[in-house]
């Protein structure tokens, strides 16, 4: 059904890194939520007066507060959409990631209701009532929320908006949480065993911890989470096929939502090139990774020595002694500074934040093992963290 409406309501539908066609899919996957969720509610409130179960009913009233999540997925894509501004240069993207979070909140305090009203049914058991009429109602809401389920997450994945992997997830819990409660229906038809209230807290643990991983899955970003590496696999990829880059390093990735990214790297260049020609590149590859990657990118250009033979043995001399330390560790940025009295060999290193080591311990280790055979050597290191 998505699909079919996409047709109609959303204008080159496959432009799917296109923020107005994000923000059209985002519109119309709410809408559709909405409507579902609110038919769900109303069978489901029915069943459950008539079977006086107070699983479905709590399961009735869960789709109501789904119903509410789709509104907040709508309103966030709509308000992630805007345009940029002075006050938020970078457009309003992480709005998404916000509604995200609350709709986990809201499957986190469904749960939790749904918890306490099941104790309360444990402790005063009733009697269940059993008709065709539930057992279809019930039926339907299971096949309703599988296509829900599949449909966000299809669109969730191919738009990377965390927004509707979490409806996706909701929607997965409730399908679940449903068919607990078709079961308990049935049992208790069959056998009269009164297990309505112990079913009811099983679907309320499940939804809680559907609802903790959504909530997890939406605040990483917000915090700053690291870029995968399969992207940044793609910048070095790209950065690397230009003849005059020699390497790359301090990659910094900023998220500001999804089609929203903001990218700055060093990328060294032989110090012996031509200016406006190097300049010419660092363009070119700015332009390159805008288009292929759908990012905003920022190239520092790092000068370095590759003609001077007294440089590249002591850069050699050095990369040895890092990898006696660990394999984990590069190297960048290596210059040398000559003097009547000693030499300074000035570098960096970027570490994993999985190194055993503190950064002054390193670096001490380090300048330790250069002048341990060479008295007259001087390190002066700065410390960088691999992004990923």
């Amino acid at each position: 059904m998505v699909s079919l409406l996409a047709k109609f309501f959303i204008k080159d539908q496959k432009e799917v890194k296109n923020p107005a066609v994000r923000q059209a899919y985002g519109i119309l996957c709410g809408a559709v939520g909405i409507f579902l969720n609110l038919c769900l509610f109303a069978g489901k409130f029915m069943a459950g007066a008539l079977s006086n179960s107070i699983a479905i009913t709590a399961d009735a009233f869960n789709n109501l507060s789904d119903a509410g999540s789709s509104i907040i997925t709508l309103i966030g894509f709509k308000m992630a959409g805007q345009k940029p501004d002075p006050d938020h240069p970078f457009g309003h993207g992480r709005i998404e990631y916000v509604s995200g979070l609350l709709v986990s909140i809201i499957i986190l305090l469904m749960g939790v209701e749904l918890l306490k009203s099941s104790v309360s049914k444990i402790l005063s058991p009733e009697d269940l009532t059993f008709s065709p009429i539930v057992l279809g109602i019930l039926l339907c809401s299971i096949l309703v929320k599988c296509y829900m389920f599949l449909y966000n997450r299809k669109l969730g994945k191919r738009l990377d908006s965390t927004a509707m992997l979490a409806t996706a997830t909701d929607s997965l819990s409730d399908m679940l949480a449903t068919f607990v409660v078709l079961l308990a229906t049935l049992i208790a038809h069959f056998t009269g065993l009164a297990i309505d209230g112990w079913c009811g807290v099983l679907v309320g643990l499940f939804i809680c911890y559907a609802g903790y991983n959504a909530a997890k899955d939406t605040i990483s970003p917000l915090l700053g989470q690291a870029p995968e590496k399969e992207f940044v696999q793609q910048i070095n990829d790209i950065v690397m096929s230009y003849p005059d880059i020699l390497g790359i390093h301090d990659l910094i990735v900023h998220n500001y939502g999804p089609g929203r990214v903001l990218i700055s790297l060093h990328a060294e260049v032989s110090a012996d090139g031509e200016l406006l020609a190097l300049h010419d590149t660092i363009d070119t590859i700015e332009h390159a990774l805008r288009s292929k990657l759908n990012c905003h990118a920022v190239i520092h250009m790092d000068p370095v020595c590759v003609g001077d033979q007294q440089t590249m043995e002591l850069k050699a001399l050095v990369a040895g002694y890092i990898e006696e330390i660990s394999d984990t560790i590069s190297m960048h940025d290596f210059r040398i500074v000559t003097g009547p009295t000693h030499t300074n060999l000035i570098f960096d290193v970027a570490v994993p934040y999985s190194f055993p080591l503190s950064d002054k311990e390193l670096t001490e280790k380090l300048k330790a093992r250069i002048q341990r055979d060479n008295p007259n050597y001087f390190a002066v290191i700065d410390v960088d963290k691999q992004m990923v």
